[in-house]
């Protein structure tokens, strides 16, 4: 019978960056290795267990049903060795986390959440990506991402780390555009919460309008915003200083909530000391005056 091998943690865990990125290129730049070493590594690990784990093309990677199996045994598997690690050795926490997180609170929010979090443990490597809440669940649940802050319609809801103001804003606050029959809006894309919260809250006061400009990037809307020619959409910690609130004339928007989901229902070591940092801090964040 042939002997069956022992799995080598740091193959696994190569893998465990390479089918997050997507790409073999994408994870060299995390890794620090060159393209060649890292697709001989997968290799390596494929033939450790006799079947595929990566599809192949030239736009990337994606997860076979086998490589979606292995990476949630790896990432439970590596959690596991980081937290013995830290047991036995007497060592900070180690390892790495990938975060997502929507650009808005990014802005907001990150600088000071990750100053924090890389003082208390400077040996965790952090992994972010920066998209709209719609595009982070896919990630979640095909665990290209650990855990995520999300933003969720009801303030008050159980999961809720913090309610967040979705206000309009403008390069004055009085536009000239309050004045056309029609008012131009920038907005993020349809199915976001902004979205329908401003056309929502236009439709209830009988106000015509039209979606002038539409972009997921935060610094589009911003730009929008600066130039005069639409009233944007934002939420209040994200309204730069040279932004205006703009409440006159505009109906009242609600509020929403900001909480944090995970992939995985046993998230590893540095995912749930990333969670608890972020679920500490973030309500004690101060908000901008109007």
């Amino acid at each position: 019978m042939a002997a069956i091998p022992d799995l080598d943690l740091a193959l696994l865990r190569s893998f465990t960056v390479v089918a997050r990125a997507g790409s073999i290129s994408g994870a060299c730049l995390q890794i620090g290795r060159t393209q060649s070493a890292l697709s001989m590594q997968m290799h390596r690990l494929e033939s450790a267990l006799g079947q595929p784990l990566l599809h192949r093309s030239g736009s990337g990677v994606r997860l076979t049903t086998a490589g979606e199996k292995l990476l949630v045994h790896a990432d439970a598997l590596l959690a596991r060795h980081d937290e013995i690690l830290a047991d036995m050795v007497g060592t900070g926490l180690r390892g790495s986390v990938s975060f997502g997180c929507p650009e808005d609170y990014s802005a907001a929010f990150l600088p000071e959440l990750l100053r924090g979090f890389c003082a208390l443990y400077p040996d965790v490597e952090l992994r972010m990506v920066c998209a709209p809440t719609l595009e982070l669940r896919p990630l979640l649940h095909r665990r290209q991402i650990e855990l995520a802050l999300v933003s969720v319609p009801d303030p008050a809801g159980g999961d809720v780390i913090r309610p967040e103001e979705f206000v309009w804003v403008a390069h004055d606050p009085a536009p000239a555009v309050l004045a056309q029959a029609t008012l131009p809006l920038a907005l993020s894309a349809p199915l976001t919460l902004d979205y329908r919260a401003a056309c929502t809250a236009m439709e209830q006061v009988g106000r015509r309008y039209r979606v002038a400009f539409a972009s997921n990037s935060l610094a589009g809307l911003i730009a929008i915003a600066r130039s005069g020619h639409a009233i944007a959409v934002l939420t209040r910690m994200a309204v730069p200083p040279d932004l205006h609130i703009v409440t006159q004339g505009m109906p009242a928007l609600p509020s929403i909530g900001i909480a944090l989901e995970y992939a995985d229902p046993r998230p590893s070591l540095a995912a749930r000391a990333l969670g608890a940092h972020i679920g500490a801090e973030l309500p004690a964040l101060g908000y901008r005056a109007s």
